[in-house]
């Protein structure tokens, strides 16, 4: 079964990520030291690799091979396909309320059932209420050994100073206009299609960085 393009050209290692080279020197350094925080906030306009960067730290601290993530291990597979049982995906936009996040304290108690770290990503973070930032923090406070949380939102101004406190902040930065094309460029080439430079440079212009 065919892939879209956007799944199919997903990066799958950290060298893969476009346009973002401090903040991934910075995961690999810390992941090849094991010195992986406990709590991440990702920020940055759509589009910019907050929730592919957030997987890529999932698969990284779970992956069997020695150069990780390498994209290819049973559990960088398992995550790639969404059946990897410890990393828990989360919509704050539909599930905002208190009783969602009570839901989330009462599971992280529970260690990893496969890999060596549960993983939390909280997507739309700031779309969370004050009650249920405030439960949160408590698990923030006194996060469980096996178990990283990363958030991740394009509206870092509307999260709250307490929960910003506890986390490792890394703002994703719009990607230039000579990077998507250039990479729109591999794509073309690799699929087969036709193309322009002046069209792809349109193209990477009006995407506006994401």
């Amino acid at each position: 079964m065919q892939q879209v393009l956007y799944r199919e050209y997903r990066p799958e290692t950290f060298k893969e990520v476009l346009g973002q080279e401090t903040i991934i020197k910075i995961l690999k350094s810390q992941v090849d030291t094991d010195s992986v925080s406990h709590a991440y906030l990702f920020c940055g306009t759509r589009g910019t690799g907050k929730t592919t960067t957030a997987r890529l730290l999932a698969k990284a601290v779970n992956c069997l091979s020695e150069d990780k993530p390498c994209g290819v291990c049973e559990n960088c597979m398992s995550i790639k396909n969404g059946t990897f049982i410890d990393l828990i995906e989360i919509d704050a936009a539909s599930n905002n309320g208190v009783g969602d996040i009570r839901q989330l304290r009462e599971s992280v108690i529970f260690p990893p059932a496969v890999g060596k770290k549960k993983v939390y990503i909280i997507d739309e973070v700031h779309m969370l209420s004050r009650e249920a930032f405030n439960a949160f923090l408590k698990t923030l406070e006194e996060p469980p050994e096996n178990v990283i949380f990363i958030l991740a939102t394009t509206e870092k101004h509307k999260i709250i100073p307490t929960i910003l406190s506890r986390c490792q902040i890394y703002d994703f930065k719009r990607i230039t206009i000579e990077d998507i094309q250039n990479h729109l460029k591999k794509i073309a080439e690799k699929e087969g299609i036709a193309y322009e430079d002046d069209a792809l440079f349109l193209i990477a212009q009006k995407a506006d960085g994401a």
